[in-house]
């Protein structure tokens, strides 16, 4: 018997603790291919997959995948939480102010924590959270004269 180098969806769940359900796997997989998805979106996704789950449901399984850190929940202001599979790098946001359009881009400087605070009032600090704000190429054209 082989093993593989990289763990299944099933097995990641079960190393964070959880319950291996469709749903989650679903669920898990549906985050990890989206991108930025909002928790309504997610819910469309994993019905896809295995039919009927509630959007309780999905919140809960939301809730409990980010506070394994296999999943990441970002808010930007004005919009509702959104959620990726990108976890552990510590890399920042750009949004589009006219469509809500969010993209990944890498740390700003150096190693996590990205940044160094300017003060850190005694705080052990182990992330950086930065959103870049702007127009989206599709916005920024449409825009224009």
């Amino acid at each position: 018997m082989t093993t593989s180098a990289t763990p299944t969806t099933a097995e990641q769940l079960r190393g964070a603790g959880l319950r291996v359900t469709a749903a989650r796997v679903a669920l898990l997989e549906t985050v990890r291919l989206g991108a930025h998805l909002d928790a309504e979106a997610v819910a469309a996704g994993v019905r896809e997959r295995v039919g009927h789950v509630s959007l309780q449901a999905v919140y809960e399984a939301l809730t409990a995948l980010t506070a394994a850190g296999l999943i990441r929940r970002i808010e930007p202001p004005g919009s509702a939480a959104r959620f990726e599979g990108r976890v552990g790098d510590n890399h920042h946001h750009l949004v589009c102010r006219t469509c809500g359009v969010v993209a990944d881009v890498d740390c700003a400087v150096g190693e996590a924590p990205c940044l160094t605070a300017s003060e850190d009032h005694g705080f052990a600090i182990d992330e950086a959270e930065v959103i870049y704000w702007g127009l989206c190429p599709g916005c920024s054209t449409a825009g224009s004269p």
